[in-house]
């Protein structure tokens, strides 16, 4: 007999022996021989997709994990220091790092490093969006305000939050803030 192209025998016995279940167990509930399931686990035959679902099923696998390994390309959005967008809003400088690649935004995220001035802030305090976002400052210091809330933050912190308030984040510092930002879903500003 010759090896399968394709090889998730290994994933089906390590799922079937954490679950403590014998090769016969699996057989049974599926309604497959017990030498199907011992040829399957060795990558010896390739089963009918009906018996790999009836299978998968039994051991209540996700079929996502099951063919993992099968993905051709995985997208992936590079982003070049040389190349980074830059946007500049209230003298606030938001380098656009690189940003997941989603069929929905709705779990999709982007990154941002920000540079703002003695002074400076970004965020608005009249309006929020939907969405979460995460920073941590990188350095100087800053005061970020939430609706009527506000919190001193030094270099090394970090902070999270629902960003459909009014938020502001403002540098206090004697130079230049540096900071890491996470926004989701993203803006695409």
């Amino acid at each position: 007999m010759q090896s399968t192209a394709y090889r998730f025998g290994e994933k089906i016995r390590a799922v079937r022996e954490k679950k403590s279940l014998t090769m016969k167990d699996v057989a049974e509930k599926a309604g497959v021989s017990e030498s199907l399931i011992s040829q399957i686990e060795r990558n010896k035959v390739s089963p009918a997709i009906d018996t790999l679902l009836s299978i998968i099923d039994v051991l209540d696998i996700d079929l996502e994990y099951i063919f993992s390994d099968f993905k051709r390309e995985h997208a992936v959005n590079l982003v070049r220091k040389s190349e980074r967008k830059r946007i500049v809003v209230k003298k606030a400088v938001y380098e656009k790092l690189s940003h997941t690649i989603e069929s929905d935004d709705a779990h999709g995220i982007e990154a941002y490093f920000l540079s703002i001035p003695k002074g400076g802030e970004k965020g608005s305090s009249e309006y929020g969006h939907p969405g979460k976002e995460l920073g941590v400052i990188v350095e100087g210091s800053a005061e970020f305000t939430i609706g009527s809330k506000t919190w001193e933050l030094q270099e090394g912190d970090s902070i999270s939050f629902l960003a459909d308030v009014p938020h502001i984040l403002r540098n206090t510092g004697e130079k230049k803030l540096k900071a890491f930002w996470v926004v989701t879903p993203p803006r695409n500003d």
